[in-house]
């Protein structure tokens, strides 16, 4: 199949484009470093030609929650457009899981225009949602640190490794459409803060990491939703065979 990833040059869709050309799939890779403008549409028709389906891997820089919702926005109105003159007959979305239980949140909030938008558009297609990855603790320790000191919420998650993800969107992408998949998931629960701990250690920094709900993340955020429901795909990565694999 000729398959074309949307967010070709971030992590997952880079791992999802390796796993495509690894089954022999013939891939395109999408993105404004190689000449694709989401935003704008520009070179969206040309690298569509005779694609068979799409998984959109984008993701959003941290912005307000307008500017999240309007990127989101034009980004998958773009794509869904092209796709339905390209006669692309599938549209697979990477998602959240637990995204519709988060309110006042920019980047779940820009997630759930982009699912409005697949679900009620002409392109048959299938939402995965999938937890957070791996390395989320860290990215998020890394974006709050200020002076050695990073304030992170104590988020209860059940984490997945990003290749685990990519797999799963490459499996699909070559499937018949499904609708809104169940949410897949890494094999065990974890806590942020401990999480950001370890892989501090395992990569030698010394951070010091105050759990608080008064952070990027509030209390909405807290219990367990942002475990999978019930029914979850679970991948066989844990997080500690991810990060014995970390330098």
């Amino acid at each position: 199949m000729r398959i074309a990833v949307a967010g070709a040059t971030g992590n997952i869709g880079a791992l999802t484009a390796t796993a495509l050309e690894r089954d022999g799939h013939e891939v395109v890779r999408i993105s404004r470093a190689l000449g694709v403008d989401l935003q704008t549409g520009d070179g969206l028709d040309a690298a569509l030609t005779g694609v068979d389906a799409v998984v959109d891997a984008v993701n959003a820089p941290a912005m307000g929650l307008d500017e999240t919702i309007a990127f989101f926005g034009a980004t998958t109105r773009n794509l869904l457009a092209a796709e339905a003159r390209a006669g692309v007959r599938h549209h697979v979305l990477l998602s959240i899981a637990g995204l519709h239980r988060v309110e006042g949140n920019a980047h779940y909030s820009g997630k759930r225009e982009q699912e409005r938008l697949v679900s009620e558009g002409t392109v048959p297609w299938t939402i995965v949602p999938a937890t957070m990855f791996h390395d989320f603790a860290e990215m998020v320790a890394d974006g709050a640190e200020k002076e050695g000191v990073a304030r992170i919420a104590p988020l209860l998650i059940q984490p997945i490794a990003p290749a685990d993800v990519a797999a799963v969107l490459a499996e699909l992408a070559t499937g018949a459409p499904a609708g809104r998949y169940v949410d897949v998931a890494g094999p065990g629960t974890q806590d942020l803060v401990d999480m950001a701990r370890r892989t501090h250690q395992k990569r030698g920094r010394a951070v010091e990491l105050v759990p608080t709900w008064s952070a990027v993340f509030g209390p909405s955020m807290a219990g367990e939703v942002l475990l999978p429901g019930p029914g979850a795909r679970i991948a066989p990565t844990t997080f500690e065979e991810w990060l014995a694999e970390q330098k």
